[in-house]
C-alpha cells in the first residue's frame, strides 16, 4: 500500500501564493510519475500539472506561467508552487501518483485532497 499526504493549503489573498507539498510513503519500488489534480465545487476534477520521473513536466494552460511543480525523488515528495492567485483557482488540490510497487504494478494513487482558498 502507498499513502500520500498533502500540506500547504489555506486562505490567501488574490495575487498571493502557496506551496502544496505530497509525500508518499509505503511499499514504493520507484515513483514513475507525480501529479496535482483540482476540483471545485460542482467541477470535475481536473489535471493542474505533471511531473515524471526524469523531471519532464506538463501543465494545464490555465496555470502556466503561474504555477511550478518539482520533486524530491529521494524524498518520494512532490511540490506545487502557485503564484498569482485568483479566486478561480479556488479548489481542492489532489495530489497522484503513479507507483510501481515491489510486485512491479503500476497503481495509482491518491490522496486525501487540501483546501485552498483565494479571496478576492
Amino acid at each position: 500500500q502507498v499513502q500520500l499526504v498533502e500540506s500547504g493549503g489555506g486562505l490567501v489573498q488574490a495575487g498571493g501564493s502557496l506551496r502544496l507539498s505530497c509525500a508518499a510513503s509505503g511499499t514504493i519500488l520507484r515513483i514513475n510519475a507525480m501529479a496535482w489534480y483540482r476540483q471545485a465545487p460542482g467541477k470535475q476534477r481536473e489535471l493542474v500539472a505533471v511531473i515524471t520521473r526524469d523531471e519532464s513536466t506538463n501543465y494545464a494552460d490555465f496555470v502556466k506561467g503561474r504555477f511550478a511543480i518539482s520533486s524530491d525523488n529521494a524524498k518520494n515528495t512532490v511540490y506545487l508552487q502557485m503564484s498569482s492567485l485568483n479566486p478561480e483557482d479556488t479548489a481542492v488540490y489532489y495530489c497522484n501518483a503513479d507507483v510501481r510497487g515491489w510486485d512491479l504494478r503500476d497503481l495509482d494513487y491518491w490522496g486525501q485532497g487540501t483546501q485552498v482558498t483565494v479571496s478576492s
